[in-house]
C-alpha cells in the first residue's frame, strides 16, 4: 500500500461515523432512524413508522413480519451522507426478545445512541444493551425522546440514567417547556435558544429553526416570564451541581452526553445530529488475537484490508433465494472482486458481488473503507464471527454469546417436508437466530434454544414463508442455562436439570428455574457456570 493509498484511506476513515441505535421497544428508535434519512436528504417526506393501513412502512423495516408488527426484527445496515460526513447506521432490533442479534450488531459499531422515552425512563432491555456497550467500551450518546408528550422531570431522568447505568451524564442541551409547551432547547455550549416550528403534520418535513441568545429580550418574551425564570434556575443548578464534560471521558465510556428532543415532530433532531457528527468517534484500531494467542492491534489505515462477519441473513431478496453475510470492514480499502483469506476455513474467497445497503435496497459497491458495512452473497463460506483479510495470521475477538432462556422441540407437521425443514433450520442456525443443542443422554435428541420467545415465532414464520414448512413447537420446562467449565464427569447435577452440547460441542446445563441453577452452582464449587461467552 503506497503513501497515496494510505492518505486516501486516512481521509475516508476520518470522515466516517459507524453507530448503532439502542432502545426499548416503542422509545422511538425507528422514527429517529427515519429522521436521519430525512435530514440527510435520502427521503423527502417521513411517513409514520408502523406501516398502518394507507401509510408506508419505515425505510429500515423490510421483512413482511416486521411491517405487520411494527417492530424492527432484523438488524439492517444503512449508509448515507449527512452534511458531508459518511454515516453508517446499524439498525438493531429493539424488541426485548431480540437480544442475541442486537448484541452481535453492537460489536460492529464504534458508538451507540441510546433512545429513552421521557415518560418511561431507562427500561430493562436498554440496561442489557448498555451493559454490552460498557463491556466493550463503546461510547454512548443519550437521546431523551418524546419531550412533546407528558413525561418525567428532565433532572429526574438524568439522575436515573446515572444510577441505573453507573455512568455520569451531561446535558448538552436543556428543554424549553415540556409536553405540549415544548418549543425548543437551550444549547449549553453557546447559551443560545433554539426554537422550532412545525412545517408539516406528523414531522413529515424538517422543522424550521430560529436561534436567539438566551439573555435576549426576544427569547424572554417568546418563552414567557415565569417559564423563563424556571429555565434560568434549572440551567444555574446544572452549572453548579452537574458533571463536567470532556470528549476523552465520553470516548472512554465514563460520561454520556444527553440531548432532549422529539423525533416525531423533529424538534431538537437537527442539533442532535450536528453534535453527533462532531462527538462520535471515527473508526479506530481494534484488538485481535494472533495465532500464538498474543494480542495485536489492527490499525485501520496501515493494515491491509480486514473485517469480520457479524451477521448472516437469508432470503433478503425473494427473487434470488440467497444468504447475505454482513461484514464490518476494520482496516484497509475494500475493492470489488477482492480475493481474501477466510481464516476459519484456511482458504481464499473472492468477494465478487459486494452490496451497500439502504433499507433492503441493494447497490453494488466498488469501494468501501473501515467503518463501512458490506453485504456479500456467499452462503456456505461464512459463519458469524469469521475474520477475513488479505494478510491473515490473526482473528478478531469472538463475538459475545448469551445463554438462552427459552427451549423447545420443533417438528414439521408434514413428514414429507423433512428435507425442506432441515435446510431451513440449518440456515436459521447459521444466522444465529436460534441455537441448536444436542442431548448428551439421548442420541439424535435436538433441542432448539433462543434468548427470547419472539425468535421462535420468527423461526416458525420464516420456515413457513420461505421454505413452505408448517411446524409444531413443543415448549420445554427449562427457563435458564449456563455453559459448564470444568470436568464434566465430576459435575453433580440436580434431577431436574439436563446436560446438552451446543453446536461447538461445548457442554451446557439447562435448569428449570433460577433456584435450580443457584443450587447447581453451590453443589459444584470446582466448576464454573458461565452466562456469557465473551
Amino acid at each position: 500500500m503506497g503513501m497515496n493509498d494510505q492518505e486516501e484511506i486516512r481521509k475516508a476513515v476520518a470522515n466516517r461515523r459507524t453507530f448503532a441505535i439502542i432502545s426499548h421497544p416503542d422509545a422511538g428508535k425507528t422514527t429517529l432512524t427515519e429522521k436521519l434519512l430525512l435530514y440527510s436528504g435520502m427521503i423527502h417526506t417521513a411517513g409514520m413508522v408502523k406501516g398502518r393501513k394507507g401509510r408506508k412502512a419505515a425505510a429500515s423495516d423490510w421483512m413482511a413480519m416486521e411491517q405487520e408488527r411494527g417492530i424492527s426484527i432484523t438488524s439492517s445496515a444503512m449508509q448515507f451522507t449527512y452534511k458531508g460526513v459518511v454515516i453508517n447506521v446499524l439498525d438493531t432490533p429493539g424488541h426485548q426478545d431480540f437480544s442475541e442479534d442486537t448484541y452481535r450488531t453492537l460489536t460492529a459499531a464504534d458508538c451507540a445512541i441510546m433512545v429513552i422515552d421521557a415518560a418511561k425512563g431507562v427500561e430493562k432491555q436498554t440496561r442489557k444493551l448498555f451493559e454490552v456497550c460498557h463491556l466493550r467500551k463503546i461510547p454512548v450518546l443519550t437521546f431523551i425522546n418524546k419531550m412533546d408528550m407528558p413525561g418525567r422531570d428532565p433532572l429526574e431522568l438524568m439522575n436515573e440514567v446515572e444510577a441505573v447505568l453507573q455512568i455520569q451524564s451531561y446535558a448538552m442541551n436543556w428543554p424549553i417547556g415540556a409536553d405540549k409547551e415544548f418549543c425548543g432547547v437551550v444549547d449549553r455550549a453557546t447559551n443560545e435558544c433554539i426554537f422550532f416550528r412545525k412545517t408539516a403534520a406528523g414531522g413529515a418535513q424538517k422543522a424550521e429553526i430560529t436561534r436567539l441568545p438566551l439573555v435576549s429580550a426576544e427569547a424572554k418574551e417568546k418563552i414567557g416570564a415565569s417559564q423563563y425564570e424556571k429555565l434560568i434556575g434549572e440551567l444555574e443548578l446544572l452549572e453548579m451541581a452537574g458533571n463536567r464534560f470532556s470528549i476523552e471521558d465520553f470516548l472512554e465510556g465514563t460520561v454520556t452526553p444527553i440531548f432532549f428532543a422529539s423525533a416525531l415532530t423533529n424538534f431538537g433532531v437537527e442539533p442532535f445530529f450536528d453534535a453527533f457528527i462532531h462527538l462520535a468517534p471515527c473508526p479506530h484500531s481494534r484488538m485481535a488475537n494472533k495465532l500464538d494467542g498474543t494480542e495485536i492491534e489492527i490499525d485501520p489505515v496501515t493494515t491491509p484490508f480486514s473485517g469480520y462477519v457479524f451477521k448472516l441473513q437469508a432470503n433478503m431478496d425473494r427473487r434470488h433465494r440467497d444468504s447475505m453475510a454482513f461484514i464490518r470492514i476494520c482496516s484497509g480499502r475494500f475493492e470489488r472482486d477482492l480475493v481474501v483469506k477466510n481464516h476459519r476455513l484456511g482458504r481464499e474467497v473472492r468477494l465478487s458481488r459486494p452490496h451497500g445497503m439502504l433499507a433492503g435496497e441493494r447497490t453494488t459497491l466498488d469501494l468501501a473503507y473501515p467503518g463501512d458495512i458490506i453485504g456479500v452473497i456467499n452462503p456456505s463460506l461464512f459463519a458469524i464471527g469469521d475474520t477475513i483479510s488479505i494478510s491473515g495470521g490473526f482473528n478478531y475477538k469472538p463475538l459475545p454469546q448469551f445463554q438462552p432462556e427459552i427451549f423447545a422441540r420443533l417438528q414439521p407437521k408434514d413428514v414429507g417436508k423433512r428435507k425442506s425443514f432441515d435446510k431451513g433450520i440449518l440456515q436459521l442456525i447459521d444466522e444465529g437466530a436460534v441455537q441448536l443443542l444436542k442431548s448428551s443422554e439421548r442420541e439424535g435428541d435436538y433441542i432448539f434454544a433462543a434468548v427470547g420467545q419472539l425468535q421462535f415465532e420468527v423461526m416458525q414464520y420464516r420456515l413457513s414463508d420461505e421454505y413452505g414448512v408448517e411446524t409444531i413447537l413443543t415448549p420445554l420446562p427449562f427457563h435458564c442455562s449456563a455453559w459448564i467449565i470444568g470436568d464434566l464427569k465430576k459435575f453433580n447435577k440436580s434431577s431436574g436439570s439436563v446436560i446438552v452440547k451446543d453446536r461447538y460441542d461445548r457442554p451446557m446445563a439447562l435448569f428449570t428455574s433460577q433456584w435450580d441453577k443457584d443450587y447447581n452452582v453451590k453443589q459444584n464449587p470446582d466448576h464454573q457456570l458461565v452466562d456469557v461467552l465473551v
